[in-house]
């Protein structure tokens, strides 16, 4: 267990670290230089948090002792009826601030404030499948528009009507993968098809993988280990879409045992569509890079996907029961066509607060007590 002195120990080095970085900041010879003005700067805004909550703590310690001294000096009922309500006070401000220190001392994810790269697979079940694809293909633009969010369709393949083989999309916005990223797995669905005379209960899945958007620097494309195809596009993308050649099929070996095989057709351009397609494979090889790094990050591909059996679920939509279970969380969420529609937050807050305490327990800081991670969205 991590004790709350060590904690402070290693915050008193934070605080000296912050101290330095204004000193830099207000040296003529780093004000002259704008790249190491820039790293000292941001550096300084990321420890801004630690250091106001743990001047903070130190100014609700001082009145939590202020206010027992009082209890325990003052021979007036009334003033040591006050003071021990301060106490209480002072005593739950230390609770709250400490379990929010405890967050901020854990690592960041450093793509959380990324795009998003989704990818939604029909798994088993055919047609049910497909369409189940579909719902969560809305599912998750709906959230996006509701965060304020772009949505933009790379590919899709249609599979009967109004389901989906594969759909490819990228949303954009400040902080996309921080919450979206819980959404990598196999989910499964509980319902009677509209095709179904008897109402039998069929069981669906659809898999999703969720990627980071990577910069163009972060990852090597060599021109050699790449094909690149052009054809006439068959799917969605307005009128004049599949009059020409716009249509992009990028085909990558290098390094692999398989090829990787990105398409991208919902663009008029084939310009558009050819940088798509490389967006989508550099979060590919990005994801499969962290994978081989560390087969447990969240954010891999192969970790999230997996081969779309039922026993990989993530998460349960059970229809005949209005019930939406998540596995990881052992928790069930009633108003099962409202999350379908987008109103996903309260969900992917519980799964954050899950995060944070699995996270802090792998850490060593400790927790201090569940219900205090509750207010916390890092």
């Amino acid at each position: 267990m991590f004790h709350t002195h060590q904690m402070f120990d290693k915050l008193a080095s934070v605080v000296v670290r912050y101290e330095e970085l204004g000193e830099l900041l207000a040296n003529p010879a780093v004000v002259s230089n704008l790249t190491l003005l820039q790293q000292y700067a941001r550096e300084q805004r990321e420890l801004e948090g630690l250091v106001s909550a743990y001047h903070s703590y130190r100014r609700a310690e001082t009145a939590l002792d202020d206010a027992q001294a009082m209890v325990n000096e003052s021979s007036d009922p009334e003033l040591r009826a006050l003071a021990q309500e301060e106490t209480e006070l002072q005593r739950a401000n230390l609770t709250r601030i400490e379990a929010e220190i405890r967050l901020l001392l854990l690592p960041r994810d450093p793509n959380d404030e990324k795009n998003v790269i989704i990818e939604v697979r029909q798994g088993e079940g055919g047609d049910e499948a497909a369409l189940f694809a579909a719902d969560l293909f809305r599912m998750y633009t709906r959230y996006a528009e509701e965060r304020g969010w772009k949505v933009e369709l790379d590919t899709s393949t249609e599979n009967g009507p109004g389901g989906f083989k594969e759909i490819i999309f990228e949303i954009r916005g400040t902080g996309a993968y921080s919450v979206l990223k819980y959404e990598g797995g196999v989910h499964r669905v509980q319902r009677v098809p509209a095709t179904e005379a008897r109402g039998r209960i069929h069981t669906s899945t659809a898999t999703v993988a969720v990627l980071p958007e990577v910069e163009a620097t972060a990852v090597e494309i060599k021109s050699e280990d790449l094909r690149v195809d052009v054809f006439r596009s068959g799917g969605h993308g307005g009128q004049g879409v599949n009059t020409t050649d716009s249509a992009v099929r990028l085909v990558y070996r290098a390094g692999t045992p398989e090829e990787i095989v990105v398409t991208c057709q919902d663009g008029r351009s084939q310009l558009k569509n050819k940088e798509k397609a490389l967006s989508v494979l550099r979060s590919k090889l990005y994801a499969r890079e962290q994978e081989r790094q560390d087969r447990a990050l969240s954010s891999s591909r192969l970790a999230q996907v997996g081969s779309g059996e039922r026993a990989e679920k993530i998460r349960t939509y059970n229809f005949p029961q209005d019930r939406v279970t998540d596995h990881r969380l052992g928790q069930s969420f009633s108003n099962l066509p409202g999350l379908l529609d987008g109103n996903l937050q309260k969900l992917i807050d519980a799964l954050i607060v899950h995060d944070n305490a699995e996270r802090l327990r792998a850490s060593g800081l400790g927790i201090p007590g569940e219900g205090e991670l509750s207010g916390s969205s890092r």
